[in-house]
C-alpha cells in the first residue's frame, strides 16, 4: 500500500431539519453579511430558500442574493458574484444548490483577492486565501460540498478546467436528504452516475490498496441500490440518505487514500465534451466515455478491472460487466454513446484536440489525442 495524506477539514450537519441551523452557525463564525448563490429557483419550491432565509433573519445575518448558476458553471458568472462580494463588503458566501452553485462559490471565493480569477485555472496564479464558504446542499452527486475542488467553464475560450486548493474547502456543508425528494429522476439519476464515475477514477488504479478498493465497492453498490430503489420510490428517505452519504464518501479522499490521486482522464474527456455542448449534463457525459474508457483501458490493469467486473456486477469478464453497467444506466435513462447525446460523429477530432490542449493526461496510461479519438469512437 502506498503513502498517503490524508486532510479534510470540512465539518457536515447531516440529517433531517439541519437547514435551519445555518443562521446560527454562520453567526457563531462572526459572520456577519453573506452572498447567497443559488441556481435557477428550485429551492424555493421545495421550501429550503425559505427555511435559509428564516435562519439567517433569526441570527441577525444580512445577505445578497446572485441565481442563475447554470448545470455547467461560467467565469462570466463567477466574475459577477466576485464583484457582489467586494462591492457589498460580504464576508462570505452561502451556496445553495448542487454541485455546480457549489463550485462556483468555491471559485468566487478564491477569485475575491485574485486579480483575475482564470489565471489560477490556468495555473498562472496561486490561491493562497479564500472566503469562507458554506454549503447547503439540494443535490448530491459531485462531493463538492466535502472537498478542495471546482469547475468552471471558460465560454470564449471553450475550456472547462478545474482548480484545487485547501483554502476552498466549504466550512461547513449541510446535507439533508429529505430536501432531495423533490428532485427530478433525471437529476436524481445523474447524481447516482457522477458519484459512482467518481468512485471509479481512483478504483481502476488500485493493486494491493485492499481497504480503498474495498471502499469504493461498497459506495458503487450503495448507490446503485440506493438509485434503484429512488427509482421505485422518491420519497424513500433512508435510500436518499444513503445516496447523499456514498456520494460525499466517493470524493472527499476516504475512497480515495492511497490510490495516488486518481485518475480523471474520463473527466477530462467529459470536460472536453461540455465545453462544446454546455447543455450536456456532466454526469450525462461521464455515462457515455466511462464505459468505453474502461473497455479501451483493461490492458493496463487487467486484474483491477476483472475485480470490478466480477465484485460489482456478478460477470464473468470485462465485456459483461461493462455491458451490466451500460444496462443499468441505460435502466435509469442516462445515455450510453454519443449518438445518445446528439453528437455528430465529426465532432470526435475536434473534441479530442480540445481534451489535451494542456498535454497529455490520465495516470493509468497518459493519453493522447489518437486514444482520445480511438474511446470517444468506441463511445459512439
Amino acid at each position: 500500500m502506498e503513502n498517503f495524506t490524508f486532510y479534510n477539514p470540512v465539518r457536515v450537519l447531516f440529517g433531517e431539519a439541519t437547514i435551519p441551523q445555518i443562521g446560527r452557525e454562520l453567526k457563531n463564525a462572526g459572520i456577519k453579511r453573506v452572498l447567497l448563490l443559488a441556481g435557477g429557483g428550485s429551492i424555493k419550491s421545495n421550501d429550503v430558500y425559505e427555511n435559509v432565509v428564516k435562519s439567517l433573519r433569526r441570527a441577525g445575518i444580512e445577505w445578497e442574493e446572485l441565481w442563475g448558476v447554470r448545470p455547467n458553471p461560467t467565469l462570466e458568472h463567477a466574475r459577477s458574484g466576485i464583484e457582489m462580494c467586494r462591492e457589498g463588503n460580504l464576508g462570505a458566501i452561502l451556496a445553495v444548490g448542487g454541485g455546480s452553485v457549489i463550485d462556483e462559490a468555491k471559485s468566487i471565493a478564491a477569485g475575491y483577492y485574485l486579480d483575475d480569477l482564470w489565471q489560477a485555472f490556468e495555473g498562472s496564479a496561486k490561491i493562497n486565501n479564500a472566503l469562507p464558504v458554506y454549503t447547503i446542499l439540494t443535490i448530491s452527486a459531485t462531493c463538492s460540498e466535502m472537498n478542495m475542488f471546482a469547475v468552471l467553464s471558460n465560454e470564449d475560450e471553450k475550456k472547462k478546467w478545474a482548480i484545487r486548493s485547501e483554502h476552498i474547502f466549504p466550512k461547513l456543508s449541510i446535507i439533508d436528504p429529505a430536501v432531495q425528494s423533490s428532485l427530478p429522476w433525471r437529476q436524481t439519476a445523474n447524481g447516482g452516475v457522477d458519484a459512482i464515475s467518481h468512485t471509479m477514477e481512483y478504483y481502476f488504479l488500485g493493486t494491493n490498496q485492499e481497504i480503498s478498493i474495498s471502499v469504493g465497492e461498497a459506495v458503487i453498490s450503495t448507490i446503485i441500490k440506493a438509485v434503484d430503489r429512488l427509482k421505485a420510490d422518491s420519497n424513500d428517505y433512508n435510500a436518499r440518505a444513503n445516496l447523499a452519504w456514498a456520494s460525499t464518501l466517493a470524493l472527499n479522499g476516504v475512497a480515495g487514500a492511497a490510490m495516488r490521486g486518481g485518475d480523471w482522464a474520463v473527466h477530462n474527456i467529459e470536460h472536453s465534451i461540455s465545453a462544446f455542448f454546455p447543455e450536456v449534463a456532466h454526469a450525462e457525459g461521464l455515462a457515455v466515455v466511462f464505459p468505453a474508457w474502461i473497455l479501451y483501458m483493461y490492458d493496463n490493469n487487467k486484474n483491477q478491472f476483472d475485480r470490478f467486473a466480477k465484485n460489482i456486477w456478478g460477470a464473468g469478464s470485462l465485456e459483461d460487466g461493462v455491458s451490466k453497467l451500460k444496462e443499468k444506466y441505460k435502466s435509469w435513462g442516462a445515455p450510453v454513446s454519443l449518438r445518445d447525446l446528439n453528437i455528430a460523429r465529426d465532432m470526435i477530432p475536434e473534441i479530442a484536440r480540445n481534451s489535451v490542449i494542456r498535454g497529455n493526461f490520465g495516470i493509468l496510461k497518459k493519453l493522447g489525442e489518437q486514444d482520445v479519438i480511438n474511446i470517444l469512437e468506441v463511445a459512439y
